[in-house]
């Protein structure tokens, strides 16, 4: 194998495609990413047996041919090489030559046989929908998938399509973060995919990705954002039920500026921590919000004016969980209904229905 390419364009693609290797593993191969030239292309892959990035840059082709070369070494190398042009070459000892300007590398490589193949899926069946809306729906739901429950469903995020709506659902079992669009998309789907692959998908849909193809196999889904293919393995558990989480009745509503409310639970979180768990105290009448926290550091009240319709109430939240539901709901005003203090939070758009965060109260004692 010999080429040239531009050395800024390959180290891009090294330092996105590298996100897909194993960090450490009993197969070297899967510590690597694997080179391999086609049709005036460098194809770049990197593969955890979970996770899968792929892509392709321009090159100037003089040898075809494949290896497979540690992430970690290609990645600092050729971030260090000091001139515009790189050039590649292997012999049929793995030697791999790396030259730029007056600077040489030799290093060893893996043989491309030892990379495993990656999963194929059927492109017959695709959904499109634009890179935008996607990004968005995955940031503000994305929040809410679990790192540490054991029911692996709840680990990714549910995607559900029905009647040209997409709806993408995760939940923690402390929280519920449901964002829904318009989809051309004509037929229905269910599908779970793991949290981590949707960071990653996220993390490569530009500003100005115009849309992203999405073909979804038995075992395995496929996002195409630009010239990168992330695929990914789906998660194979039952969801919960996340419709009869959602209260179907309130009696309490409030439409609340949510840069004040932030603000609010800000100051109260400055006497909270890891450590000092209490939970923030919410008390709605008059149409003021009172939010007072005390712990072992010491005392905090804040109040702010806001529409209020229905029942006073007097509530607890953990600071964190909801400060994720306000700031991702991404609109200058929030609607929030209650129905008591045991039941569970939920946050609406102000206007329209393209999400609804629910969180869930925490019992407060009685201070008095």
């Amino acid at each position: 194998m010999k080429f040239n390419c531009n050395r800024q364009k390959l180290n891009d693609a090294v330092l996105n495609v590298q996100r897909a290797v194993a960090s450490k593993s009993t197969i070297p191969a899967l510590e690597g990413i694997l080179l391999k030239t086609a049709n005036g292309h460098l194809v770049l892959t990197g593969y955890d047996l979970e996770i899968g990035i792929t892509t392709s840059i321009d090159a100037m082709i003089y040898e075809e041919g494949s290896i497979v070369l540690n992430a970690k070494l290609f990645s600092d190398i050729i971030r260090r090489m000091p001139e515009d042009t790189i050039s590649i070459e292997t012999d049929e000892k793995l030697m791999v030559y790396i030259n730029s300007g007056r600077s040489d590398y030799k290093i060893i490589g893996i043989p491309a046989l030892e990379f495993p193949e990656l999963p194929t899926v059927s492109m017959t069946d695709s959904i499109l929908i634009e890179g935008n809306t996607l990004k968005s729906m995955i940031q503000q739901t994305i929040y809410a998938v679990s790192d540490k429950d054991i029911k692996p469903a709840h680990k990714g995020s549910l995607f559900e399509i029905d009647n040209h709506t997409l709806r993408i659902i995760s939940v923690d079992g402390y929280r519920l973060a449901i964002r829904q669009e318009d989809t051309t998309y004509n037929g229905q789907k269910t599908f779970i995919v793991p949290g981590k692959s949707l960071a990653e998908v996220e993390k490569l849909t530009a500003d100005d990705t115009e849309s992203i193809e999405i073909h979804v196999g038995s075992r395995h889904i496929i996002f195409k954002i630009d010239s990168y293919s992330v695929i990914t393995r789906l998660i194979e558990d039952e969801f919960m039920n996340y419709k009869a989480a959602i209260p179907a009745h309130h009696s309490t509503e409030l439409k609340v500026n949510t840069r004040k409310f932030i603000n609010a639970i800000d100051r109260m979180s400055l006497l909270l921590n890891e450590r000092m768990k209490s939970p923030i105290r919410c008390r709605i009448e008059n149409d003021t919000i009172k939010t007072s926290c005390n712990t072992s550091l010491g005392q905090a009240y804040d109040e702010f004016e806001a529409e209020v319709q229905g029942e006073d109430i007097e509530i607890g939240f953990d600071y964190k969980y909801m400060l994720d539901a306000l700031k991702n709901t991404d609109t200058d005003k929030v609607c929030i209904q209650m129905n008591g203090p045991l039941s569970p939070i939920v946050l609406l758009p102000n206007e329209g229905n393209s999400f609804i965060f629910l969180v869930l109260p925490v019992r407060l004692r009685n201070e008095h």
